[in-house]
């Protein structure tokens, strides 16, 4: 196995694993306490989609980090950056700050620049783009269901 695959791995992996852990103690306390809309998802469900999610963002990493270097793969890279960053501080945010309002501002930001992202990927890599569209798709989900936790928590 190629060593970038592995650090892309890890990286992706590192990132929602570490959200997740300065997160957990939310779900069974704070989280709990909300009023969410009746599409809310069972709180197991959540682990599972964002480990796969995870795992697919690594590989589209990968796939882009493994082009020659040129201008176009280190904007691709930079775009990627900015999305993971994002997705760390969507979790810190709406789980550790409880700022519902600024976390769906956030999530917004973060949707931007994973739609940006498959746009700077898509000339380098179509696998890499398409990998990351099952992620801008829950991120969308997500979105919704961040709003509306926050409207009818107000």
């Amino acid at each position: 196995m190629p060593y970038k695959l592995i650090l892309a791995l890890v990286i992706t992996l590192s990132v929602g694993g570490i959200a997740g852990f300065a997160t957990a103690n939310a779900i069974g306390g704070w989280y709990a306490t909300l009023i969410k809309p009746s599409f809310n998802p069972p709180n197991g469900i959540f682990a599972p989609v964002w480990t796969l999610l995870y795992i697919m963002m690594g590989i589209a990493l990968y796939l882009i980090w493994k082009q020659p270097a040129s201008k176009e793969r280190n904007i691709a890279l930079l775009f990627f950056a900015i999305q993971l960053f994002l997705n760390f501080w969507w979790s810190i945010l709406f789980f550790n700050y409880h700022e519902l309002g600024w976390a769906f501002v956030e999530i917004i930001a973060m949707w931007v620049f994973i739609i940006i992202t498959i746009f700077s990927f898509a000339p380098l890599s179509k696998t890499a783009s398409w990998l990351l569209v099952p992620y801008v798709s829950w991120v969308s989900f997500a979105s919704i269901l961040n709003y509306a936790i926050w409207r009818l928590n107000l």
